[in-house]
């Protein structure tokens, strides 16, 4: 019997779309944008005993008038709870659309004239790219269209590196509900404009031999320590459930840690709320280049499947996911997520001349998903500690974007990676949606900030440090941004319980790498989403509040999400609070990035404070001594 926080099954999936087949309609000439669940609220969940309905929530729209539509379906029953026009919406771009669109475009008259002009001929060698447009760039006379503008790349062999040769200057847009070229803009770029490029990495397309390297082997011959009972997952007095979706991918649900036989809880739900790209470069081929990757196409969608020794290594555990394509199909990705324990090095460690060496080995649980973004890839990484930490680390790797540019006249928005290639300077901001529950309801939000004292006849030699925790009452407290002179972080506190040492039980937020948008406010990247102009939002929980951007941030002009929640100024303290922090990298672009890119990472730590009454690792046990795991 499914959790009622399992994602929908295969069978779920089809009876939802069935049911709005026979009942609405929605059938061929409609697209379906998501089939996903409909989360019980968290008041439900805590009510024990009591048996909750499933039920599936459908965007979908009619593609020969652009009409979309919100429906609710109850399971197992089939019946429609809802069903909700949505006037001026565009829903989220799709798989489909994306290879439909470049197979239509391979085949235009007009683009095949415009690449054989630049002596390409063999479209199978072609590939076009969709990005969404936001609503402030639409041209007028397309107003009201699901509109799509595409780059154009060509691969130098059959299994050559397509983004290593940018068509610069050509770009179709199109009608994606009629699947029609609308215009093509083209430059006139001729043959000869093309630099010789080498953006290969494939081993049999380069002539670097390749370095000698051992076999490295993890094994666990007496098995794991977790388990994993469906999607509820225990480890090292870490208990949790793992879930997913079409736009989060990866969700963790009551994420909780058993402390002297009780489960104290730490977090109601955890994942990735939006992922904004703005590339910050003026030129025709990157002004409109500001790509919401988990609003306008869904990190679910993207998600790879892993492979052992590859992507993971060691005693791995999978789970699969499955989703609705635009037809409302089920889709398996095999081996969507990973779950596999990991060596850290020394957890603890202290040398007595008496008693000699104490020492403790680190053990840390990693949950991890991939996410391959048209060039860009994403590695998603949750990683659980024996002392309680959790961190969060994304890995960005991939092929960056290029363009061509003709000698002396180089972009100062970019930095140059090949012959008359650059790579356009621009920033990844992830926002993580945090909805702790540290020791359970109500909790209060602090910064926290070290100050050093005045010399006085206390203080004669200027060394007194002292923290300073203020109270984060309202939303416009809750917006907040790292200071790095202050060394602040926030820390998220009970309100009703007390540790053994008499303080408020808590969690701290540390930020690792959040940085400034450096964009002036008029700018329609930024005035569609205004979430990255703060490293931290601090709201009260409320169920319909998921996306920091709105709900439908394709096309759109403004940020429906967290500037207008918060305009309200909401109380946040002794309450049920959610955080929204912004992390991630800023990419100034690098020689050392291509042809494709090492792994950069960008991270944020939560770490207990007084959570426990002392270090939570003691019971740790040793290893044994000489144990290498072979």
């Amino acid at each position: 019997m499914a959790h009622p926080l399992d994602p929908l099954d295969a069978d779920e999936i089809r009876q939802t779309a069935a049911t709005l087949r026979a009942n609405k309609g929605v059938g061929s000439g409609w697209r379906y944008a998501s089939i996903d669940l409909v989360e019980p609220a968290k008041e439900d969940l805590a009510a024990p005993g009591e048996s909750l309905g499933r039920v599936a929530q459908a965007i979908c729209w009619n593609t020969e008038d652009g009409q979309a539509y919100r429906a609710m379906v109850s399971l197992p029953a089939g019946e429609i709870t809802r069903w909700e026009h949505l006037p001026g919406i565009q829903p989220n771009m799709t798989v489909d659309e994306w290879h439909e669109c470049d197979e239509m475009l391979r085949r235009h008259p007009a683009v095949i004239d415009a690449l054989t002009r630049r002596g390409i001929t063999d479209m199978s060698m072609v590939l076009t790219d969709v990005w969404a447009y936001g609503a402030a760039l639409v041209p007028s006379r397309y107003a009201g269209l699901r509109l799509g503008w595409s780059d154009v790349w060509v691969r130098g062999s059959s299994d050559g590196n397509p983004y290593a040769h940018h068509i610069t200057g050509l770009h179709p847009v199109v009608d994606l509900n009629r699947m029609e070229l609308l215009e093509l803009e083209d430059n006139g770029s001729a043959a000869g404009d093309r630099p010789e490029v080498m953006g290969e990495y494939l081993p049999k397309l380069i002539s670097t031999p390749l370095r000698d390297v051992s076999p490295l082997h993890v094994q666990q011959p007496d098995g794991v320590s977790f388990t994993l009972d469906g999607r509820l997952l225990r480890w090292q007095n870490w208990e949790l459930r793992l879930g997913f979706n079409y736009r989060e991918g990866l969700v963790l649900h009551a994420v909780g840690f058993r402390d002297a036989g009780r489960l104290r809880p730490i977090a109601h739900r955890m994942s990735f709320a939006e992922m904004i790209v703005p590339y910050r470069d003026a030129t025709t081929d990157h002004y409109r280049r500001t790509a919401f990757d988990i609003g306008e196409w869904g990190l679910g969608y993207m998600t790879t499947s892993l492979e052992l020794g590859c992507d993971c290594l060691g005693e791995i555990r999978y789970l699969d996911a499955v989703l609705a394509d635009s037809r409302g199909e089920p889709q398996t990705i095999r081996n969507a997520i990973c779950i596999h324990e990991e060596d850290d090095g020394v957890l603890w460690k202290h040398v007595d001349e008496r008693s000699g060496a104490a020492v403790r080995r680190a053990r840390r649980l990693v949950i991890s998903f991939h996410v391959t973004v048209a060039n860009y890839e994403y590695l998603v990484y949750w990683r659980f500690y024996q002392d309680g930490n959790i961190e969060c680390e994304v890995r960005a790797t991939g092929i960056m974007v290029t363009s061509y540019f003709q000698p002396g006249d180089q972009p100062a928005t970019g930095t140059p990676v090949d012959q008359q290639t650059y790579a356009p300077y621009h920033q990844h901001f992830i926002v993580a949606r945090l909805d702790l529950d540290i020791d359970g309801q109500p909790n209060t939000v602090y910064a926290v900030e070290s100050q050093p004292l005045p010399v006085n006849g206390t203080n004669p030699y200027g060394l007194a440090l002292v923290t300073r925790d203020t109270p984060l009452r309202t939303e416009s407290d809750g917006r907040q941004d790292v200071r790095w002179e202050a060394q602040r972080s926030w820390k998220v506190a009970s309100s009703t319980s007390l540790n053994g040492l008499g303080e408020r039980p808590a969690y701290k937020l540390v930020a690792g790498c959040s940085f400034p948008p450096l964009i002036d406010e008029s700018s329609p990247a930024y005035q569609r989403a205004q979430v990255i102009a703060h490293a931290l939002w601090v709201t009260p929980y409320s169920p319909a509040e998921r996306w920091p951007c709105g709900e439908f941030p394709t096309q759109s002009a403004t940020d429906h999400g967290l500037p207008v929640w918060t305009a309200r100024d909401r109380a946040i303290d002794d309450t049920d609070v959610v955080l929204w922090h912004v992390f991630g990298l800023h990419h100034i672009t690098r020689p050392e990035d291509w042809p494709v890119m090492p792994v950069d990472r960008t991270s944020f730590w939560l770490k207990p404070w007084g959570f426990f009454d002392r270090n939570p690792a003691l019971d740790v046990p040793p290893a044994p001594h000489g144990d290498n795991d072979r």
